[in-house]
C-alpha cells in the first residue's frame, strides 16, 4: 500500500481511447494456444500424480508425517540446478529449455508408472522427485513471461485471465481425474494417463513460438 501511494505514477487526465482487447481475440491467437493447454496439463498432471505419490512414500517406508524429509531435500536441489537452465534461457534457448522440460516431466511420468509395481526405495523416489520439481520450477517460471511477451498489447489481461483460469481448472482436472483412475483401476492407471497427456502436450507444444530476445539474439 505505500509503494502504491508513493510511488505509483498518478493516472493521466485524460485517458487514450484503446481497442479493449476481446477473448476471442485471445482463444485465436496462433501463439497462445499451446501455453494455455500447457498450464493446464502441468497442474493437471501435478495434482493426479500426488494422488498416488504419497502411497508410494509410504510404501517404501516414509510415514506421512516425515514426507517432507523427502519433498524438501528434492526441492532445494532443484533450485540449484534451475540457475544454470534459466542461464541458457538468458542465452536465447528459452524453446529448448521448455521443450526439455516437458520432456523431463514425461520421463518423469513413465519413471512412476515402472517404479509403481515394484515397491521403490526411497532413494529412487527421490531422485524422481528432484526431476520433477526442477521440471515443474522451470517450466511455471518461464510460462507466465511467454503469455506477456505474445499476447497483443490491447488483450494482455485477458490473456492472463484465460491462462490463470486454465491453470486452476488444472488443479481440479488432476485431482478428480487422478482419485477416480487410482479408484477404478489403481495408481498405474493415473500414472499412464498423466504421461499420456504430457506425451500430447509435447507432440503440440513442440512447435511453441519464442520470441527474439530484445538484444536481437534468436531463441533456439
Amino acid at each position: 500500500m505505500v509503494l502504491v501511494l508513493a510511488a505509483t505514477p498518478a493516472e493521466p487526465v485524460q485517458h487514450a481511447d484503446a481497442p479493449r482487447g476481446r477473448l476471442q481475440d485471445v482463444w485465436r491467437h496462433p501463439h497462445l494456444w499451446r501455453l494455455d493447454l500447457g498450464v493446464f496439463v502441468l497442474h493437471t498432471v501435478q495434482m493426479a500424480m500426488w494422488v498416488v505419490v504419497p502411497g508410494l512414500l509410504v510404501q517404501a517406508g516414509l510415514v506421512k508425517a516425515d514426507h517432507w524429509k523427502l519433498y524438501l531435500p528434492a526441492v532445494l536441489a532443484s533450485f540449484v540446478f534451475m540457475g544454470g537452465l534459466f542461464a541458457l534461457e538468458r542465452r536465447g534457448y528459452l524453446r529448448a529449455v521448455l521443450r526439455g522440460g516437458i520432456a523431463l516431466l514425461l520421463l518423469v511420468q513413465l519413471a512412476l508408472l515402472l517404479l509403481a509395481p515394484r515397491a521403490p526405495g526411497l532413494w529412487a523416489l527421490g531422485g524422481v522427485m528432484f526431476f520433477f520439481f526442477m521440471a515443474f520450477n522451470l517450466i511455471e517460471a518461464s510460462q507466465p513471461s511467454l503469455i506477456s511477451r505474445l499476447a497483443p498489447s490491447n488483450a494482455r489481461g485477458a490473456a492472463l485471465g484465460v491462462y490463470n483460469t486454465l491453470q486452476s481448472l488444472g488443479l481440479f482436472a488432476g485431482g478428480a481425474l487422478g482419485g477416480w483412475l487410482l479408484k477404478g483401476w489403481g495408481p498405474a492407471a493415473v500414472l499412464s494417463g498423466t504421461s499420456a497427456l504430457v506425451a500430447l502436450w509435447l507432440l503440440l507444444g513442440w512447435a511453441q513460438y519464442v520470441p527474439p530476445l530484445r538484444s536481437g539474439a534468436a531463441s533456439r
